[in-house]
């Protein structure tokens, strides 16, 4: 029986899919582990293939080849170095499961199931994976380790069992998500399983982008006292060492760095950055073009891409028409040039002008309306999928969650593109993140100090200059009122009748949600993007896009 034990938390970023490159991340991890004297190292929840696989995970070839990557991580502790606590799907039985294996003396010494399957929000494990059953610990060179995979964790049964039968420390693998506050609630958690069980916790997340959702890492241990001895930086992936020694019938591990915690703006804009950082590098893009307007949703679009990918891979184009103020072309080059990226001029008046002549007979004795406006939006969206064509850059998306909320947006116009970094952000954080961006930079960000997006364009009222002297409260309620009221209906499902009670007008709430509901079919048809906020749309929130319901009338 041993009385010490180093543990190597390594919170790592699984490339999805690339189970031969996996591999070598976690030999590479593995040997930094061993030369830093590690007994074990842990490794985050489905490591061998990413999270979350999908149907992918369905495919018999992919299940071979995560087998074959398992017993070769497993050969590989032959040398008498550091054991690997690694997870991977596994066929047993004909079922498949999300496992955790713990490979040492080249064996695969044990394998454990995730009993609770999450199936609610951006989760549908059901979908794939077989439950297992309640689980008892591992042993590892005389030490009894209690593994729950992610979602064990968040209720007491699977803890409770592993404590009943003999476990001596807990050990969380996970695939957790970012969006706000979530890690207090992690924390909050990992506190309840130490008081439940008496034992210490390692809690440990992967980091990266996958489509939508972002990996945070932030990993944690608690000491049995519930004090908290060790936290890993949140957005970057980490090795850390954990001393552990046995004092009478408990472990304790010695205190570790503390990373601070980012506090919310920072915590966003990070995620922001690595969600699309991962997304255009993992997709193989050479860089990513986007319109540069003059607004703050492109300009702020704009500071998020050169922060992630450098600003020799962002192309910024204006797109001018005849309704493009002076200042629009100003403030777009000043904020490209702040930046360091290329910027060009398109105008779009040959465009606008071919379609009307065009158009012109079959629109005769038709006034000017909203499908002019419209037109201008996708020429812009056809110009700039054409420069992703020839130059095979990815068009990004600019538009937020506010303006995607109500339909405030054009299918097949400014909704074009890729991918989008302001999709799950609403129109008043988008004020809030170019403020702090101008006086911040995160710890990995490619693009330059200082300020980035012109004074101008934060305080300018919000336009899309497809019309003469517009602006977006022509359309739309205040975005002070109008976030507040999505906030109610979007993020916690207000009735009409509990929205009105706070305050706001019934009149303004009932058109709020009318274009929310009736601007589904847009939502279905946008660009994936980096998910923020517990309620984004398409993986949390799944409405029908024909729906008839709307609140009765309060009382």
């Amino acid at each position: 029986m041993t009385n010490s034990l180093k543990i190597a938390l390594a919170q790592t970023n699984a490339a999805m899919g690339d189970i031969a490159g996996n591999r070598r991340r976690i030999e590479a991890a593995r040997q930094e582990a061993a030369a830093k004297g590690a007994d074990l190292v842990v490794l985050p929840e489905l490591c061998i293939i990413g999270y979350p696989p999908e149907d992918l995970v369905l495919r018999p070839a992919v299940q071979r080849e995560c087998e074959q990557a398992v017993r070769a991580l497993a050969a590989l502790t032959r040398d008498g170095g550091p054991g690997l606590l690694v997870s991977s799907p596994w066929v047993d039985g004909g079922k498949l499961y999300n496992a955790a294996m713990l490979l040492d003396g080249g064996e695969i010494v044990a394998v454990r199931y995730k009993y609770d399957l999450p199936n609610y929000g951006v989760f549908d494990e059901k979908r794939v994976f077989a439950a297992g059953p309640l689980p008892g610990p591992m042993v590892f060179r005389g030490v009894r380790l209690g593994v729950m995979i992610c979602e064990d964790m968040w209720s007491a049964d699977v803890a409770e069992c592993l404590a009943e039968t003999g476990a001596e420390m807990l050990i969380v693998p996970n695939g957790s998500p970012f969006e706000v506050g979530k890690w207090d609630q992690r924390l909050t958690l990992g506190v309840a399983r130490v008081v439940e069980t008496g034992l210490p916790l390692i809690y440990l997340n992967r980091v990266g982008g996958q489509d939508e959702l972002v990996f945070d890492g932030a990993s944690f241990v608690l000491n049995t006292d519930r004090n908290m001895v060790l936290r890993q930086p949140e957005f970057v992936e980490d090795i850390a060492i954990t001393e552990w020694r046995r004092e009478g019938e408990s472990w304790v591990c010695a205190k570790g760095a503390i990373a601070k915690p980012l506090d919310r703006l920072a915590s966003i804009y990070s995620a922001m950055v690595l969600g699309l950082r991962d997304y255009v590098n993992c997709n193989r893009f050479p860089g990513v073009v986007l319109g540069l307007s003059g607004g703050i949703d492109s300009a702020l679009s704009a500071a998020v891409a050169v922060d992630a990918l450098g600003a020799d891979r962002v192309r910024c184009v204006m797109l001018p028409s005849r309704y493009t103020a002076q200042i629009s072309l100003d403030d777009a080059a000043d904020c490209a040039k702040a930046l360091g990226c290329s910027y060009e001029t398109i105008p779009i008046a040959p465009g606008v002008a071919a379609f009307a002549e065009m158009l012109a007979p079959a629109f005769a004795g038709r006034n000017s309306d909203l499908t002019e406006e419209n037109l201008q939006s996708r020429i812009r969206g056809v110009t700039l999928m054409a420069l992703s064509n020839k130059f095979g850059h990815m068009v990004l998306t600019t538009g937020n969650k506010s303006e995607m909320s109500v339909g405030y947006a054009t299918l097949y116009g400014d909704m074009c593109g890729g991918y989008s970094v302001l999709k799950d952000v609403y129109k008043m954080t988008v004020f809030e993140l170019s403020h702090w961006r101008n006086k911040h930079i995160p710890m990995d960000a490619m693009g330059p100090e200082g300020r980035v997006i012109p004074e101008r364009i934060i305080t300018r009222p919000p336009s899309a200059e497809l019309r003469e002297d517009q602006t977006d409260q022509d359309s739309l309620p205040p975005y002070e009122q109008l976030d507040a009221i999505l906030e109610m209906l979007v993020e916690r499902e207000l009735s009409v009748a509990e929205i009105v009670a706070s305050g706001q007008p019934e009149a303004v709430v009932r058109r709020v949600q009318h274009l929310l509901y009736i601007a589904e079919y847009k939502r279905r048809q946008a660009p994936p993007g980096v998910k923020i906020t517990a309620r984004n749309f398409g993986r949390d929130r799944r409405y029908p896009i024909t729906n008839a319901f709307r609140d009765p009338t309060p009382s």
